[in-house]
């Protein structure tokens, strides 16, 4: 007899692709900035899909600057098949960082420069 517990698959831990994108000011940006971004999103959402690297999860505006979050199981693939689309926004500074594992203090990560 098989014990079921024991024979479960290992969940590989969950990467991230966090891009940073400076707008200017304190808010949200202008409704021009955010349609830009909005657009990138969706391009990159679904080069993501077809590549089957994860998924490209939302973003999130505020403090004169946008935040867009992607996770899958390689945050350098997954890098890979956004970065043509992520150097498409013209806001700068702007930097990306590629997460190997799950939130710890101890995590590797990789800090780009766009």
């Amino acid at each position: 007899m098989r014990d079921a517990l024991f024979d479960l698959a290992e969940t590989p831990p969950e990467h991230a692709v966090i891009a940073r994108f400076h707008l200017g000011g304190d808010g949200f940006g202008e409704a021009d900035q955010r349609a830009l971004v909005f657009e990138a999103e969706r391009t990159m959402a679904a080069a993501v899909k077809a590549a089957g690297v994860g998924e490209v999860d939302g973003n999130e505006f505020g403090g004169g600057e946008v935040v867009i979050f992607a996770y899958g199981p390689d945050a350098k693939a997954l890098y890979l098949v956004m970065e043509s689309g992520l150097r498409t926004l013209p806001f700068r500074p702007a930097h990306v960082v590629l997460r190997y594992g799950e939130p710890a203090d101890d995590v590797v990560s990789e800090h780009i420069d766009l």
